[in-house]
């Protein structure tokens, strides 16, 4: 499987993991597992298996939503840059703004407020 495949898979993994009906599931499974848990006397075994099972589901659903989020805010990204090169009186400097260093875009932030704070008064 190739990487965009994966990338299109965790995607749709996500999409169809955010339904209600996942989470309802996902709810009563969590319910009938501490039903089964305390019937069997909170055995060491079961709780166990149980709180393994869980951490894996987790982080595994971390590394999704952390890949899908990713992948949106790009291509967020991508669409405002491209709404900003459109302009023509906007400032180029600003399309990758995100690669600046601290003082960049403290020095930038001071510049655009001057910048409005003339605009205001003329």
């Amino acid at each position: 499987m190739t990487l965009p495949a994966i990338s299109r898979g965790f995607h749709h993994l996500d999409e169809v993991l955010s339904l209600s009906g996942v989470a309802a599931f996902a709810m009563f499974s969590v319910l009938v597992a501490f039903i089964g848990i305390a019937l069997g006397g909170f055995d060491t075994r079961l709780q166990t298996g149980f709180a393994t099972i869980s951490s894996g589901i987790t982080v595994s659903m971390v590394f999704v939503l952390q890949h899908t989020q990713r992948r949106a805010q790009m291509a967020t990204q991508l669409k405002l840059d491209e709404l900003i090169r459109a302009l023509p009186e906007a400032d180029n400097r600003i399309v990758h703004i995100e690669a600046s260093s601290n003082h960049e875009l403290v020095a930038l932030e001071e510049q655009r407020l001057q910048m409005h704070s003339e605009l205001r008064t003329e």
